[in-house]
């Protein structure tokens, strides 16, 4: 399933190596206005490359919207939302053409599809949450526009909640060559009563599903 959602559907494509990534909306109401700059904001906040608690990767993560916007509105079609691969080294990655990493989906992909692409890896890499986060910024602004605001911060990392500390337990993870887990809390108000569906169509259930969707996520 590369797909989210029922109402408002979200497929995500792409690979970390590949030309681009993005995400294609279907059932964005009509009317809503929409551009780059509503999206934009929100892709550099994940862009990789501007910290060095991030990743180094140097990406610009550019959106474009391909479909579904006309002078500046949604029309009710699928919006289509691109950001090209630009800072793509494959050949970094060819040693693991045939070697399989610990906690990646290397192994899995190969034996459940019987090829894999190996090259940063893949559709598995983190780089496919450029396309939820693309979405996820449309979602936002028709949201707001019913009263609904959503918004998240980092708890804590390593069990750590001062920003000093987590700057810290990151910095000496990396530089062990190692990771470190953490907490992040997202709340929504403006809600409406009696959203999801009992007893597997629960909120809270369909909310799990996806974000356990991300690699590398656990609870």
């Amino acid at each position: 399933m590369n797909t989210f959602g029922k109402n408002f559907a979200v497929t995500t494509f792409g690979e970390s190596h590949g030309p681009a990534v993005g995400a294609v909306i279907d059932g964005c109401p009509a009317r809503l206005g929409l551009s780059p700059a509503d999206i934009q904001p929100l892709l550099d906040r994940r862009r990789p490359g501007t910290s060095p608690l991030m990743s180094a990767r140097s990406e610009s993560d550019t959106v474009e919207i391909l479909s579904g916007v006309f002078e500046g509105q949604t029309t009710g079609a699928p919006i289509a939302l691109l950001v090209k691969n630009r800072d793509v080294h494959s050949g970094d990655y060819e040693a693991l053409r045939e070697k399989f990493r610990p906690g990646h989906a290397d192994f899995t992909y190969q034996e459940k599809y019987g090829i894999r692409d190996h090259r940063g890896g893949g559709r598995s890499s983190g780089r496919e949450t450029v396309g939820r986060v693309a979405a996820g910024a449309v979602a936002l602004k028709y949201l707001a526009t019913k009263g609904i605001a959503v918004t998240g911060r980092i708890v804590s990392v390593h069990g750590k909640t001062a920003p000093h500390e987590i700057e810290h337990e990151i910095l000496a993870a990396k530089a062990a060559g190692d990771s470190v887990g953490g907490i992040a809390e997202i709340v929504a108000t403006g809600c409406p009563t009696g959203l999801g569906d009992p007893v597997f169509g629960k909120l809270d259930a369909a909310i799990a599903g996806a974000m356990m969707g991300i690699g590398a996520v656990k609870g």
